[in-house]
């Protein structure tokens, strides 16, 4: 019989069961990639992350949705993770503040932790931002999202990004036309299929603050509906902001998950990568038997 320390923590959170909550599993490397994929179903949240020891950095991460797809990129997925470790202590004393590396697909990537006021806090660096090529025909994505063709706007057009993990940007109207949004999921397959994307980040900018944005995320490509707290499409989308001169002070806080009764907050600076900040709450600790 196999043991194995596991959990949830939920990720950008400043409360218990808001933010987006992550099954996390150390000591991976003794599992088969089918047992990760058979664990990230039995525990069936967005995503489940595996740690694993890695020849290149501090850690190796390895993330799979519930249906079992493989997803990459430093998100909620990787954040959840360091903090994991962070608030169980595995890392070591983080009063002053400690710099990791962690290595996810081909990526090595670093990320700062640091303990205040009780709470371990992380802000981890993302990959170059990738912008590619916008998508021009935008009525078979308004249909696809439940949206009239003049919800979305043009300033900037939607486009693929990618910082780890290539999303399809979409900027509409307002936070209503946010909420309203009611996505048929193959649809937004058909259209997601005709780019990069993996996912779709529908965002509006607040008028009274134009440095926060309301989102809602989904991922019908990995099974992933739609996902309170999405660190891989907040990087991007900073990135392009930034990139098309939209973000005054290169950062933006971005709230998502509202919808889902899971409010998170995700906050982004570029220098000139995308850097994510956040903190979580560990809500599960326990063993898992094999």
């Amino acid at each position: 019989m196999v043991e194995l320390v596991a959990g949830i923590i939920d990720v950008f959170a400043e409360s218990p069961l808001t933010g987006n909550s992550l099954a996390v599993v150390q000591g991976a490397d003794v599992l088969t990639d089918k047992q990760m994929q058979q664990i990230a179903g039995e525990f069936n949240q967005a995503e489940t992350t595996f740690i694993l020891s890695s020849t290149l950095a501090d850690r190796k991460l390895r993330s799979f949705t519930a249906s079992g797809a493989e997803v990459f990129g430093a998100g909620h997925n990787a954040l959840g993770a360091w903090l994991w470790l962070g608030e169980r202590g595995d890392l070591g004393p983080l009063a002053n503040a400690q710099t990791f590396s962690q290595e996810i697909g081909s990526d090595v990537l670093p990320i700062e932790l640091v303990s205040i006021n009780g709470r371990v806090h992380g802000r981890m660096r993302q990959g170059p931002l990738r912008l590619l090529e916008p998508l021009e025909n935008l009525g078979p994505l308004a249909t696809a999202l439940g949206l009239d063709d003049g919800d979305i706007l043009l300033g900037p057009k939607p486009r693929p990004a990618d910082t780890g993990a290539a999303h399809l940007l979409v900027r509409v109207r307002d936070a209503g036309t946010v909420d309203k949004a009611t996505p048929d999921a193959a649809k937004l397959l058909a259209v997601l299929s005709q780019t990069p994307a993996e996912g779709c980040y529908i965002y509006a900018f607040d008028p009274d603050a134009p440095e926060t944005a309301y989102a809602r995320f989904f991922n019908p490509t990995v099974g992933l509906w739609e996902d309170a707290a999405t660190g891989t499409a907040a990087g991007p989308l900073a990135g392009y902001l930034g990139a098309v001169g939209l973000l005054s002070d290169d950062r933006i806080e971005i709230e998502q998950g509202t919808k889902l009764g899971r409010r998170s907050i995700l906050r982004v600076r570029l220098t000139p990568e995308p850097e994510i900040f956040g903190a979580g709450v560990v809500v599960l600790n326990g063993i898992i038997r094999l």
